[in-house]
């Protein structure tokens, strides 16, 4: 099941089909014609796109091995049934503090990491709420299938302080979603995490 656009999901497949050719195979032509999928996947995306085709053929190849989900963490931290945001610099909107999950992490430490690198305060992750398909909640279409991982997190120390990729923090209501980053998090989402958290007794919500 997929909500993507028809020409992402075609170039989706043309990417996961040239990505494991390129990583298995050792014919030197059937190369050349996985690298020619990809570039033909590339094609399809940047018509999808405001980003050039250069930049996502570059993107593309940077991937090596069989191609898997990403993994993107964040984190969901209300207090006084407030819920805590950051601004992300790159487009102004706002969103739930997280990002990539590094190899080698613990999820949970990933998303605690997240926390304080973007806000300033020092989060333990308690609870997960959520594993979710990016393509199936409102996410626009990205170039990589991602699964998100909604952690509820409590604040332990710290105090409110921009990064190098956040311009501010601040707490919002049900009812105060502010712009949001929506690359990032989505009006359902929030709405989702609300709910989630509201039931402690409620299972982790997937797909």
């Amino acid at each position: 099941m997929s909500a993507l656009p028809p020409l992402v999901a075609w170039a989706e497949r043309l990417q996961l089909i040239a990505q494991a050719g390129l990583t298995y195979s050792q014919n030197p032509y059937d190369l050349q014609r996985f690298s020619q999928i990809q570039g033909l996947a590339a094609e399809m995306l940047a018509a999808d796109s405001s980003i050039s085709q250069e930049k996502i053929e570059v993107l593309l190849s940077g991937e090596h091995g069989y191609q898997t989900p990403k993994v993107d963490v964040r984190a969901v931290i209300i207090k006084d049934g407030k819920m805590l945001f950051v601004k992300e610099l790159a487009d102004g909107g706002w969103t739930l503090p997280g990002g990539w999950v590094d190899s080698g992490d613990l999820p949970s430490y990933a998303v605690e990491r997240e926390v304080w690198e973007e806000s300033g305060y020092t989060a333990r992750a308690t609870r997960l709420l959520a594993v979710l398909d990016h393509r199936l909640h409102g996410y626009p279409a990205y170039f990589f299938h991602i699964y998100k991982l909604f952690f509820q997190c409590e604040i332990t120390g710290g105090a409110p302080a921009t990064s190098l990729e956040t311009g501010g923090v601040a707490w919002f209501g049900p009812d105060e979603t502010p712009q949001l980053s929506v690359e990032r998090t989505t009006p359902e989402i929030i709405q989702l995490m609300f709910q989630q958290v509201n039931d402690p007794l409620a299972p982790a919500l997937f797909d």
